[in-house]
């Protein structure tokens, strides 16, 4: 049933031409979208953090990795942060389009582009529909079309979208705070095998603009980036973990995901053992040694 989900999806897939627009010299980045902070000096690496998340997930690979220079990503309407124009309609897609123009501003010269979850999804958009302006993409545990695994076998963003509006009606609904902090708890447990790691984790969900969080989990289950993963130039690496308690072996979700990202050639997708989704916190070692393999292709 997996593998025929995933071939029912695979259609024609059309490569979109990718015009590298002439370079000028850096000028000051204002969006009302994100908000992008760099560090350190060396080749550059953007890191985009997932739903509800901060740039904190990343200190860990930030301080492993002294001679880069990193731009961390800030969405605004996670972790404390004010809505801006993520406060109604899709927020991937919008955000991908700002860091584009951030690579473009500031003058980078083909970064790195690192995401993990939804910052994931919005990795492959940058580097899908900025082909020429990525290096290489690192997904962290983030399937090119999540909505699959919401709906039955053949799967379409039409399809599941039903679905993803009952989702996103039932997170706008409004509920106490006790019950939002026991859902967020057990939500991040699920996720961070690592007990310190998780207090953070749930104020960064407790702090997140519910309305702006619904919006987006909305548009990721109806966002299909399979046909644009042709697109994408430069080395890819996936890395993905076993969820909790997902009905699947260890072999079925392999090839779940090897065919997920089937049509992204030369693709590595590697899963990651004993870590949960937050592989950066669970398996930090194994991850920083992940990312130095990635950066090395």
């Amino acid at each position: 049933m997996i593998i025929r989900r995933f071939l029912l999806g695979a259609a024609a897939l059309g490569l979109a031409a990718c015009a590298s627009p002439p370079k000028e010299a850096a000028t000051p980045f204002v969006s009302d979208r994100v908000t992008i902070t760099t560090t350190g000096t060396g080749p550059d690496v953007i890191l985009v953090p997932g739903l509800t998340s901060s740039p904190r997930i990343w200190q860990g690979t930030v301080a492993a990795f002294p001679n880069y220079r990193f731009h961390l990503v800030q969405v605004h309407g996670f972790s404390g942060v004010p809505a801006g124009a993520n406060a109604d309609g899709p927020v991937a897609a919008p955000v991908a389009e700002e860091i584009g123009r951030y690579i473009e501003a500031q003058n980078l010269q083909q970064p790195a582009i690192i995401g993990h979850s939804m910052g994931g999804s919005i990795a492959m958009m940058v580097a899908a529909r900025h082909c020429e302006a990525v290096s290489r993409t690192l997904i962290v545990d983030m399937m090119p079309f999540m909505g699959a695994m919401f709906a039955p076998p053949g799967a379409t963003p039409d399809s599941v979208r039903p679905i993803a509006d009952q989702i996103r009606t039932a997170m706008q609904q409004d509920a106490p705070e006790a019950q939002r902090r026991a859902m967020a708890e057990q939500s991040i447990a699920s996720m961070i095998a690592t007990e310190s790691e998780r207090p953070a984790a749930v104020n960064d969900t407790m702090t997140s603009d519910p309305r702006t969080v619904a919006n987006s989990f909305h548009e990721l289950l109806v966002t299909d980036l399979r046909p644009e993963l042709p697109k994408i130039k430069g080395p890819v690496t996936v890395l993905y973990v076993q969820p909790t308690g997902a009905p699947l072996t260890e072999a079925q979700l392999d090839t779940y995901y090897q065919l997920s990202y089937a049509s992204s050639p030369g693709a590595m997708v590697k899963r990651v053992a004993n870590a949960r989704h937050f592989i950066m916190f669970d398996q930090k070692a194994a991850f920083e040694n992940e990312v130095r393999a990635f950066m090395a292709r």
